[in-house]
């Protein structure tokens, strides 16, 4: 199955483009007020390397706009500043050289206000996110969240577009699965903008994962979306783990190395979690260095379906009692003891990137 894309303008954001067949974009939010900018910018690093692409930071105050300017001058990556309540603070922020203004319609709506920040945005020819969620949107009690969500943007992307303005990005976001889905669905049929994709306040982190896989992983199967957040209460490099392995399930992104290993059950007879544990740190924070083939490297548990899975992957083992076969490139190679497996796993990735 091929996803087909959703045709969308290009967007252009700092160095990234989104849009117009342009990969996916993984972001993420720094949790920590923008003015403490020896945090922002430790944080910054750790979402850098973690593989973040687009970072969003909180405008709050005058303090925050102009720590902004710091920040830009320090980290790689795109910065959004997230706007609330005081439009003068988007102008602040646009004059500390920001890469994308994110304004809230629910709290930001008269147009002499928006005009302002249009024309600012213009002169620095920077891009505008529409961010709209479920807990903001002022509209008729009696019509749905999805359709309150999207009539508020196309509302306010009427209001834009009238000032000549079309450097837009959307995003709708409800806390619930259905509404997200149903929301980015109707406005995806309805304008050509790029699409911010995310749920809202999903809860924890580990239901907050499977809520923002369901719903961005049916519109991403639909060819819906051009940049996701996986919104966690947790860190957020743990956000951006999530999304990388969102878009790599769906074969829209490859990031690194993957590892593909069975649930085990009663037949598996080594302690088959602490292996691939042990395989996922190493590979972590490797990915792939251009022209470095991203391997697949299965570990199997037992030897029901283990060799089959295994031949499949580039690299795997499969496991008996207290040693494992090796396979590579489908064949099988040498048997390997429990203990060795992961040095020798990792050896021999290098070894067919070589």
């Amino acid at each position: 199955m091929e996803i087909k894309r959703r045709k969308s303008r290009i967007v252009k954001i700092g160095r990234v483009s989104i849009g117009g067949g342009n990969p996916v974009a993984i972001q993420s939010m720094i949790k920590f007020k923008t003015s403490d900018t020896a945090r922002v910018l430790r944080q910054a690093r750790e979402l850098e390397s973690a593989g973040c692409e687009i970072i969003r930071l909180a405008v709050k105050d005058e303090l925050d706009a102009r720590s902004l300017k710091r920040v830009k001058e320090q980290v790689k990556m795109p910065i959004v500043a997230d706007i609330h309540f005081d439009y003068r603070l988007a102008l602040r922020a646009i004059d500390s050289g920001v890469d994308k203004i994110r304004l809230n319609p629910g709290n930001i709506y008269k147009k002499d206000q928006i005009r302002q920040v249009v024309s600012a945005l213009k002169g620095a020819r920077i891009p505008l996110r529409i961010g709209l969620n479920s807990g903001s949107v002022k509209e008729a009690r009696s019509r749905s969240m999805p359709d309150k969500l999207v009539n508020s943007a196309l509302e306010y992307i009427r209001i834009i577009e009238g000032f000549k303005f079309r450097d837009i990005v959307v995003s709708l976001k409800a806390s619930g699965v259905l509404d997200t889905v149903s929301a980015y669905r109707k406005l995806a049929r309805l304008c050509d903008y790029p699409l911010h994709l995310g749920v809202t306040a999903t809860g924890s982190p580990f239901s907050g994962a499977i809520k923002t896989s369901i719903a961005l992983g049916a519109l991403l199967l639909e060819g819906i979306g051009d940049t996701i957040r996986v919104s966690l209460t947790d860190t957020p490099a743990r956000e951006i783990y999530a999304g990388r392995a969102i878009l790599e399930s769906l074969d829209l992104r490859k990031f690194g190395h993957s590892i593909i290993s069975c649930p085990t059950c009663g037949r598996c007879e080594v302690d088959l979690a602490r292996v691939v544990k042990e395989l996922e740190k190493q590979l972590l924070f490797l990915g792939t260095k251009p022209g470095v083939k991203p391997l697949k490297v299965a570990v199997m548990g037992c030897v029901v379906n283990g060799p089959g899975e295994a031949r499949e992957a580039d690299l795997g083992i499969a496991f008996g009692k207290s040693e494992g076969l090796l396979f590579k490139k489908g064949k099988p190679v040498k048997k390997v003891a429990f203990q060795d497996c992961a040095r020798i796993l990792l050896s021999e990735m290098e070894r067919i990137n070589d």
